[in-house]
């Protein structure tokens, strides 16, 4: 079909409510191999599937995260919590990146630190996969578990930077997500429990086992949960301090190991 004789991209992805619809239509062109498949991605977002799913990979920090479909999309707020995980590791730091998703953190790490140590798990079978073309051709590896349990031994006492981008929306808000994030990406990676933190509490109950002295833990959160967020790492003997970037509306819980 020719583009000539159908509804212009940027309309039909106006039509479908894309606020961006501009920079969508672009971003869209550049990924379309011709005419048709143009077509087909530009139904598949006019649909509501993510742009990040219709075009395969996301901005993050600088760099081209590939994201498939059924993946959480690393957000734009995410970016602080990343940011401050860069500046805290020294060259050579031993990092992980928990409930890794895409991997989108533990490929910055690796493109920001030099010689950094970088290894990654998700319990979700497609994160892996993505996580895997993500991270491991920059030298990092990633495992497929629960949290720390698919982890190597060896990590236990030595970890100095701790990412874990745990879900935190608490279930009974899950609903109110927009459609892209609760319609398509995994459940797993968006319900944190009736308050938003129960796998926060499961992440800080082990940290401290897992971080090497001074190590740090990194954990975004929201503002109304900031305070319950340190109380749950502060009962593991983590001292616990919290950050905010108001143009990202993100919040990030650091808690140190003494």
């Amino acid at each position: 079909m020719s583009e000539l004789t159908e509804p212009d991209p940027v309309a039909r992805l106006r039509a479908a409510g894309c606020v961006f619809a501009e920079e969508e239509a672009e971003l869209l062109r550049a990924a379309a191999t011709g005419p048709a498949e143009l077509d087909a991605m530009i139904g598949r977002r006019a649909a509501g599937l993510p742009l990040e799913h219709v075009v395969g990979w996301a901005e993050f920090a600088g760099l081209r995260i590939e994201v498939d479909g059924g993946v959480f999309v690393p957000r734009r707020r995410t970016e602080f919590l990343v940011g401050r995980a860069v500046a805290l590791a020294r060259p050579g730091a031993v990092c992980v990146d928990l409930c890794c998703g895409s991997g989108a953190a533990g490929a910055v790490l690796l493109a920001s630190v030099p010689d950094a140590e970088v290894h990654a798990s998700d319990i979700e079978p497609a994160a892996v996969r993505c996580a895997r073309r993500n991270i491991e051709p920059r030298g990092g590896r990633v495992y497929e578990g629960d949290l720390f349990e698919p982890l190597p031994g060896t990590l236990r006492g030595r970890i100095e930077v701790l990412v874990a981008n745990v879900p935190y929306v608490p279930t009974e808000d899950v609903a109110l997500l927009p459609p892209e994030a609760r319609e398509h990406e995994p459940l797993v990676a968006l319900d944190g429990g009736a308050d938003g933190l129960d796998v926060l509490r499961r992440v800080a109950a082990e940290a401290a086992r897992w971080l090497a002295p001074g190590g740090r833990l990194l954990v975004e959160t929201s503002e109304r949960q900031a305070g319950l967020a340190v109380a749950a790492v502060t009962a593991h003997g983590l001292t616990a301090e919290i950050l905010e970037d108001e143009e990202l509306y993100a919040t990030v819980l650091v808690a140190t190991r003494p």
